[in-house]
Parts: C-alpha cells; sequence; structure tokens
C-alpha cells in the first residue's frame, strides 16, 4: 500500500475515523455522520493510506479496530477539540449570542431539570435554541461524535477525554393511590414485596437502582403493569392497588394526586453532567453547564 502524505488528511477525516471506531460500523457511522456508506469507506482507505495500517478489520455484525487504530483515535481527538476551541469566539454574552446547543438526557432530566433550563435561557439568552437529544444508553458516543455538547444522566463516565460534574443525589420513593390502604404508613419490605407494581422500564434502555438492589439481594417484584414511562403514572394508578417505584423528584411533580412513602430500597444514586474538551473552555457553553448545575434538579 503506497503511503499518502499525512498533510493530506483534514480534521474531517479524523472524525469519521472516530465515528467508525465508536460505531464499530460503517454503516452505522454513516448513518450518524448523515452521509453514505460509500464515503465513509472512501476516507477510511484514504486513511489507511496515511497511517499504513488496515485500522478495521471485518467481522460479523459489523468492524473491528486494530491496535494502532485505537492508539490513533485516542491521540487525535484532543487535536481536533483543540482545533474546534480555536473557532469558539472569546467573549459570550447571553442576551445577544445566537446558537444552537445539544443536551443529550432522558425523561428523568428532561422532567426535573430541562424545564428551569428553558425557563433560565428564554429569560437570559432568548436567541439561544436549545435542541434536546435522547441519549438512551448512548450518551457517551453522543458526546464523542459532537452529536451533543453536554450529557446529563445518573451515571459516571471514567473514560480519558471526558469532563464531568455532580449535580446531586437522587433516591427512590414509592407512590400510590391515596385510598390504597397501604398509604397509611411507611412499607416494610414484605408489604413492598407483596404488593402489585407498577413497574416503570424507561423502554428497557435502562433498570432503575433500586431494581438492580433487589437482583442482587435475590428479590424480585410483583409486577402488575409495565410501562416505558412515568408521565401518566398518576392516572393509571388511581383508584387501584398498585404502587410504583419512582425518583423522588419525580413524584413530587405529581403533587396530591398521589401518595409518597419511603421505599424500602431507596437506592440513593447520583446525576451528573458531563461534556467534553470540545466545549471545555467554550464561554459559552461554560455559562450553559453553569445554568444547568444552578437548577440541581428541583
Amino acid at each position: 500500500m503506497p503511503q499518502t502524505s499525512p498533510l493530506n488528511i483534514d480534521f474531517a477525516a479524523l472524525r469519521v475515523l472516530r465515528v467508525v471506531h465508536e460505531q464499530r460500523s460503517f454503516s452505522r457511522a454513516a448513518e450518524h455522520l448523515g452521509t453514505n456508506q460509500s464515503t465513509i469507506s472512501y476516507t477510511i482507505e484514504r486513511l489507511r493510506a496515511v497511517f499504513q495500517d488496515p485500522l478495521f478489520i471485518r467481522q460479523a455484525g459489523g468492524v473491528a479496530p486494530t491496535v494502532r487504530c485505537d492508539k490513533i483515535v485516542e491521540d487525535t481527538q484532543p487535536l481536533i477539540e483543540t482545533f474546534l476551541e480555536l473557532a469558539n469566539p472569546d467573549a459570550f454574552d447571553p442576551a445577544s449570542a445566537k446558537a444552537t446547543v445539544r443536551l443529550a438526557c432522558n425523561y428523568f432530566e428532561r422532567a426535573t431539570i430541562v424545564p428551569h433550563l428553558v425557563r433560565d435561557l428564554r429569560r437570559a439568552a432568548p436567541d439561544i435554541s436549545l435542541r434536546i437529544v435522547s441519549s438512551t444508553s448512548q450518551g457517551r458516543e453522543l458526546l464523542s461524535s459532537g452529536e451533543a455538547d453536554t450529557l446529563v444522566g445518573p451515571f459516571k463516565i471514567e473514560a480519558t477525554g471526558f469532563y464531568r460534574e455532580r449535580l446531586f443525589r437522587e433516591e427512590y420513593v414509592c407512590v400510590m393511590d391515596p385510598h390504597n390502604p397501604l398509604a397509611k404508613d411507611d412499607l416494610s419490605i414484605e408489604q413492598f414485596l407483596d404488593a402489585p407494581h407498577a413497574v416503570v422500564t424507561y423502554g428497557r434502555t435502562w433498570k432503575s437502582w433500586f431494581l438492580q438492589e433487589m437482583d442482587h439481594a435475590g428479590l424480585k417484584l410483583r409486577m402488575a403493569l409495565e410501562l416505558p414511562s412515568p408521565a401518566i403514572l398518576p392516572e393509571l394508578i388511581e383508584g387501584t392497588d398498585l404502587i410504583s417505584t419512582i425518583p423522588s423528584r419525580i413524584a413530587k411533580r405529581f403533587g396530591p394526586q398521589i401518595v409518597t412513602r419511603p421505599c424500602p430500597f431507596p437506592a440513593p444514586f447520583d446525576i451528573y453532567m458531563h461534556w467534553t474538551a470540545r466545549t471545555h473552555r467554550s464561554p459559552m457553553h461554560q455559562w450553559l453547564r453553569q445554568r444547568i448545575a444552578a437548577t440541581k434538579g428541583l
């Protein structure tokens, strides 16, 4: 394979390399980048000629990176992000700023943090457009590919190249109809296990911490209803003997329509905000992260 001069490669090609590396698939990378698979293949061939390495080996269901590819992706990402930072203006005035910022999160954050953030932006930065991206279980990939600027959720990314701030601690509570006999007092573990449950699965992209804690203890719920979101939970449990276990900040939003009781498995967990070097020194994104942190999911 004749070697191509490294100066013939641009940052866009290196971004393609990183997305293929994350997706482990040319076709999925093309979908993420909004292009076609032939463009991805052509770009990877150019990179192979530069680095004198196959970079990816075909395997069932996609491709696997070579050891050299892993190192190239790790070493070039800071170069890309530093270059992008150079294009950011040094001064930032929220009142006059015009931009689109992308926040990756899921239902919990959309219900507890986003409403406060939207009101804050409309008041202080009316020309900044907020785009909410559903992160499901792909938050890290969304940040790495640049499809999201900030990620908020109940997990901690330990990998190199990510920044993190802990926002607040949350725990689970039990909710039920006010006329449910169990609403009179705190639940024992036995009452909790015997009660019929409306279990929120969050579209099966996330398993609640209290369920993970119960799994470790070898305990199971009596599931009478399974639903992907707690959005209409009060209407579903009204007038029934069902109970459900949800984060306390979600329960507070339902008001007197339901009764809240401590959960025998509160399973405290932390909510984190993550970002990458691409936006780390951006005055606009620094300001935005400060606004997100100030909400505390109240």
